[in-house]
């Protein structure tokens, strides 16, 4: 007795759902054109996160620069730098 492959049934082959019915991956959202300014809010800066400090008198963006060490930013340059909510660089 001899059977041959093709005609054998597999397991069926994956359907992909038609586009409309896809989810999207992330729904994109628009930066603010300011940064937070809730205490401890995070933000990512030139690929690096800085946490905003409420201290008395004036917040501050605090983070490390490219070698490590402490930095500590204004809104304003944070701004100025380009900011987003996550990781990815702003652009």
């Amino acid at each position: 007795m001899t059977t041959s492959a093709a005609s054998e049934p597999g397991p069926p082959a994956p359907v992909a759902a038609p586009p409309a019915t896809r989810p999207s991956a992330l729904p994109v959202q628009p930066v603010p054109a300011t940064p937070p300014t809730t205490p401890c809010s995070v933000v990512w800066c030139e690929g690096r996160p800085y946490v905003l400090e409420g201290r008395h008198g004036r917040a501050r963006w605090v983070g490390t620069d490219y070698r490590g060490r402490p930095e500590a930013l204004s809104s304003a340059e944070v701004q100025r730098r380009g900011w987003t909510h996550s990781r990815r660089r702003a652009g």
